[in-house]
């Protein structure tokens, strides 16, 4: 069984996240490697990571010099070598029984990938709206590894273990990619007749964005390159993915008619009132209510935007190149 974590400023986090691995159990009396993938950081990462592996054998470290995550899991996966692969982060904690769970679900269903929920576990009330939101249709649309649903086929997971060679045959991840690598990996995956199965009953703890500038530019930067792997994919598009840029131009357009054309107003005033009912609905408490009254336009606009405002200079003709 191996391990992957590509990880960067995750020296708060890392060690409780290799100690959730190094406590899990490994199916038929298999052997555990964990391979951390340590990118340039701002804080004592390394020296964390170094420390871990001088303290168990089954930890190792390798260098991600680009800094990107599909750069580090790619280095990762390749200086492991167990058949299956799991993907974690540096700041997640896998639950008890997370990989036995999951490897079983790969034997049962021959998947090519498994995984589960998104499960947000923010430690401030901003925090805690945000992943409330995301965890909500009206915040994630029919994604199902955000809010749970039926296991079966889908199009993408959360992380995700996987079968090495059905890894290996597509590539492995895109290192071009900034973000969006995880659902791009796994529409290859799907077009090379993998399947990509959603298991409810797999969960990891997911820490939202705490402030929100950093929400804007975490989801900004997912409308972004969700452009790019379209450009790479067009056959990926989901009605999801349409929903944030169509209500950012209806907004727009709707608030500049209105000032000409007062029917117009229609358009926003109908955002913004599902934005006041999805935040009653969703909110656990009047102070998360008012704070998702702002998370909901800023995951939605942010998205939108980046969406509109398209791949980033070059980096579409740059990965079709290669």
């Amino acid at each position: 069984m191996a391990v992957v974590l590509p990880v960067r400023n995750e020296a708060d986090d890392l060690e409780g996240a290799v100690a959730s691995i190094l406590s899990q159990e490994v199916p038929d009396g298999g052997t555990l490697e964990v391979c951390l993938a340590v990118a340039p950081s701002d804080d004592d990462t390394r020296a964390v990571a170094e420390r871990l592996a001088a303290a168990d054998g089954r930890v190792t470290v390798v260098d991600n010099p680009d800094g990107v995550t599909p750069a580090g899991l790619n280095a990762a996966i390749g200086a492991t070598s167990a058949p299956v692969v799991v993907r974690v982060d540096g700041h997640a904690e896998l639950p008890p029984g997370y990989v036995v769970r999951a490897v079983a679900t790969l034997e049962r269903t021959d998947a090519a990938v498994v995984g589960g929920i998104q499960d947000p576990r923010g430690t401030t009330p901003f925090e805690v709206a945000v992943g409330r939101a995301m965890a909500s249709r009206f915040g994630a649309g029919d994604a199902r590894f955000h809010y749970g649903g039926p296991e079966g086929p889908v199009d993408t997971v959360y992380l995700g273990v996987f079968r090495r060679e059905a890894l290996e045959a597509v590539g492995g991840y895109d290192e071009g990619l900034v973000r969006n690598q995880d659902y791009e990996l796994n529409h290859r995956l799907r077009m090379a007749g993998g399947e990509v199965w959603f298991d409810p009953e797999l969960r990891v703890g997911y820490r939202p964005r705490g402030s929100l500038g950093a929400l804007a530019r975490q989801f900004g930067q997912y409308g972004r390159w969700k452009r790019v792997v379209l450009a790479l994919h067009p056959r990926s598009l989901r009605w999801r993915h349409l929903v944030a840029p169509v209500a950012v131009l209806g907004v727009v357009a709707g608030l500049v008619a209105g000032a000409w054309w007062p029917p117009a107003l229609a358009v926003p005033a109908a955002y913004g009132a599902a934005v006041v009912v999805a935040s009653a609905c969703a909110a656990r408490s009047p102070g998360m209510a008012l704070r998702l009254l702002v998370v909901y336009p800023t995951m939605h606009g942010a998205w939108g935007v980046g969406f509109l405002a398209g791949p980033p200079r070059g980096v579409v003709r740059r990965l079709r190149e290669r």
